[in-house]
């Protein structure tokens, strides 16, 4: 039996997270996290949630998903975790930077939530 690869899934809006929740959980071998907010995935990470990858919207209330990604990358204990940003925000520059500043790839809403747990499969290895 595969080892299951747990996704810590960050979002503020419900519906998107409900939608995303549900599309990952199509594939057994993903158990699915969800935070409603940087701070809420901070806490997780803290209390001991050890996820094999990040998957975080771009824009939220309080801490971004780019001020996640730097509070990851700045703690010796999550600093190789992979993370991946979701965002409407996809322009090439865009993209670039988030690139440049440590995530390890974008995808770009909207998506397909049926392609999604492919993708994140891809970015797992």
């Amino acid at each position: 039996m595969t080892e299951k690869k747990i996704i810590l899934y960050v979002d503020d809006e419900p519906d998107i997270r409900l939608i995303v929740e549900m599309a990952l959980r199509l594939k057994p071998e993903f158990e699915v996290h969800a935070a409603s907010s940087g701070q809420d995935a901070l806490d997780l990470l803290r209390d001991g949630l050890k996820p094999d990858l990040i998957l975080v919207d771009v824009m939220m209330p309080g801490v971004t998903g780019p001020e996640l990604l730097g509070r990851v990358r700045q703690n010796p204990k999550t600093r190789a975790l992979p993370v991946v940003f979701v965002t409407a925000r996809a322009r090439p520059q865009d993209i670039e930077h988030y690139l440049e500043e440590g995530a390890q790839g974008v995808i770009t809403k909207p998506f397909d939530p049926m392609t999604l747990p492919e993708q994140l499969t891809a970015f797992l290895g």
